[in-house]
């Protein structure tokens, strides 16, 4: 089978949820047997330049036919002119991460171009519940099919700062946060903006903006794209991870941070955080971008001991219970197996 990725995948400045969960879903598949051939194709997707077009056509068109394609959602699902040819011979696939809709300023005719590809596709994945029915609903599909990402284990973490993990984009709703902290001045809390800044650089400027306006230079911490061990120094450091998301479609960090024992205050992102084995909430969840809501919730956990200790015991009970790599995996493989065609005779 072909898995065709976005150019940046490897991009050490761009790390983004979406891209770990294409490299973890294809090594699983991989570790289960099935051969996967990588096509990553630059371009400044989902609406790229004619050359970047050009050359995902003649990709697929190397393919041969019947062949199995998954594709990225955000290489796809921009040019159905370029996909929608090549899908009556091959067996595509398209992999939403998240709907062009939901990306905050996305255009009404990327939101068209989405259903076009999507309604060409032999099958369409998605990483969560809330997603496919929105995909459903919003784009009249009569199937999607979910497949979860997974977690990997991670030593419970005893720190106290706030952290919020998300690339500085409109969606991911860093200013509601740098506002709501702001509200919070008088109170003991120190807060990392851990992600990349060059996805919108306007935007990032504009959360630098409003730190130094709100005078917390020295209380927020804006330290760009973290990975590997460096990413892990940031949760051991982490009490509570903070995602003002505006939209959020499953929440790899949240589960990331909930795998550490850490609690979540999300405004987007509640199909990750789930509940605990005792049914409670390992979180609190407020509405997207209300600053007198997020900054209610701050206030709640800086100043109620009590609150911690019941959301850290909360959080410690749904570690135990979150999906790993290679359930992810083994479903996408189920999927991947109910487009094959049957075995002769």
């Amino acid at each position: 089978m072909i898995f065709v990725l976005p150019g940046d995948i490897d991009d050490p400045e761009l790390p983004s949820g979406g891209n770990v969960y294409d490299r973890r879903i294809v090594a699983g598949l991989r570790q289960l047997g099935r051969p996967v051939r990588e096509v990553a194709v630059p371009g400044a997707w989902p609406s790229p330049g004619a050359g970047a077009r050009a050359l995902l056509d003649r990709e697929l068109a190397a393919v041969p036919a019947g062949a199995l394609v998954v594709i990225d959602g955000l290489v796809a699902c921009g040019v159905p002119e370029v996909v929608v040819p090549h899908a009556a011979r091959l067996r595509l696939v398209v992999l939403v991460h998240m709907p062009l809709g939901d990306e905050t300023g996305a255009a009404a005719a990327l939101d068209a171009r989405e259903r076009t590809t999507l309604h060409a596709a032999r099958a369409v994945v998605t990483m969560s519940a809330g997603t496919a029915r929105r995909l459903r609903r919003h784009h009249g599909l009569s199937r999607v099919h979910v497949v979860p990402p997974g977690t990997d284990p991670a030593p419970v973490s005893a720190g106290s700062e706030l952290l919020c993990v998300a690339s500085l984009t409109p969606h991911k709703g860093q200013d509601t946060l740098v506002e709501a902290l702001a509200a919070v001045a008088d109170l003991d809390w120190r807060c990392r903006l851990v992600g990349p800044l060059r996805r919108a650089p306007s935007f990032a400027a504009r959360v630098r903006e409003l730190i130094a306006r709100h005078d917390l230079t020295s209380r927020v911490v804006v330290t760009g794209p973290l990975t590997g061990p460096a990413l892990d120094r940031a949760y051991e450091r982490a009490g509570l991870l903070v995602l003002p998301s505006r939209s959020e479609t499953y929440g790899m960090v949240v589960a990331e941070a909930l795998a550490r024992g850490i609690p979540v205050l999300a405004s987007a992102g509640a199909e990750a955080l789930g509940r605990a084995a005792d049914g409670s909430l390992p979180g609190i969840l407020v509405p997207p971008g209300d600053v007198p809501a997020l900054a209610g919730a701050l206030r709640s956990w800086l100043t109620s001991p009590s609150l911690r200790g019941s959301l850290r015991r909360s959080a410690r009970l749904r570690r135990g219970a979150l999906p790993d790599w290679t359930t992810a995996a083994r479903t996408m493989d189920r999927v991947l197996g109910e487009l094959e065609p049957p075995p002769p005779g």
